[in-house]
């Protein structure tokens, strides 16, 4: 990990002049018509309502120029996360807290997606908060994901608009600089020895990384065998504007999704080492989930 620690301090500085890596090619729909607007006569009526939009996670696959196939997890509507501790890992670091190493009670009936978190808290390469126990400091520079207390999450730059002023931290997940920045690689991403250690040595390895568009989605993104290119190029096609890796090799990357809030859940990437159910049953590892709001399940 001593290339990760050198390449920190002077990462920033140039991420916002990095190229984008080779575009992916997946199956895409075309752009949809512009819609008409209608005349200013025409007034709604009062007894119309706006359908709020349903919770919902859309998942893709997606083919980067060297082969390797990304599957790329969408999270829209009105969902909320939770930072779960692992048993093993913040373990007892995390101190007394509710969200533990299984998904149980309440939080598994409004249950939709469940992902990996970031690197061991011993590699050194981001901080830990979770439901305002630090188990690991927070550290300036690196990209983090925070939860507020309402469970709204976002992805950004700590010390760097991160927390903003007055904002209700309750649980932070960092892990290393910016995967993308301003809706573009950044130009470490090319760099696959700066992104962790890998079994054997390979630069191709299971890798997962999480990302933030502009309309506000989180946009989650893994493969058994890529790059860190590969993932920066796929969250910056998916229309993300600022991406973190989270973990790598095969035992710990994993991503679960049910169709309905609290139903069954399948593993959508290919070739997942753990089955759909793992978070469910407890897991060594930190991880995030993804939940409808209370009242939605099907």
């Amino acid at each position: 990990m001593r290339r990760i620690a050198v390449a920190l301090a002077g990462l920033l500085a140039v991420a916002a002049c990095s190229s984008p890596a080779a575009a992916p090619q997946p199956a895409r729909s075309p752009s949809p018509s512009p819609t008409a607007r209608a005349p200013s006569s025409v007034r709604p009526r009062a007894s119309q309502k706006t359908v709020p939009p349903a919770p919902r996670v859309t998942v893709t696959r997606m083919r980067t120029p060297d082969g390797s196939v990304m599957t790329v997890a969408t999270f829209s509507g009105p969902l909320t996360y939770v930072l779960h501790d692992g048993s093993e890992d913040p373990g007892l670091a995390a101190g007394r807290v509710k969200a533990g190493p299984a998904v149980r009670g309440t939080e598994r009936r409004r249950l939709l997606a469940a992902f990996n978190g970031g690197f061991k808290l011993s590699q050194g390469v981001g901080g830990y908060e979770q439901e305002g126990h630090v188990a690991a400091a927070l550290r300036r520079g690196l990209t983090s994901l925070v939860i507020d207390r309402s469970g709204r999450a976002r992805i950004g730059i700590w010390g760097h608009g991160v927390p903003a002023p007055g904002e209700a931290v309750y649980s932070v997940r960092q892990n290393l600089p910016p995967l993308v920045l301003h809706g573009k690689p950044t130009q470490a991403a090319a760099d696959w020895g700066l992104w962790g250690s890998t079994l054997g040595g390979g630069e191709y390895v299971a890798r997962s990384a999480l990302g933030q568009d502009a309309a506000g989605h989180l946009v989650y993104a893994a493969s058994m065998s890529a790059t860190p290119a590969d993932l920066a190029s796929v969250l910056a096609y998916a229309g993300a504007q600022i991406a973190m890796e989270l973990d790598i090799n095969p035992e710990w990357v994993q991503l679960d999704v049910a169709s309905r809030p609290g139903g069954p859940l399948r593993a959508p990437i290919r070739g997942q080492n753990r089955p759909a159910n793992q978070f469910q049953l407890g897991w060594a590892r930190d991880f995030i989930t993804v939940l409808a709001p209370a009242g939605a399940g099907g």
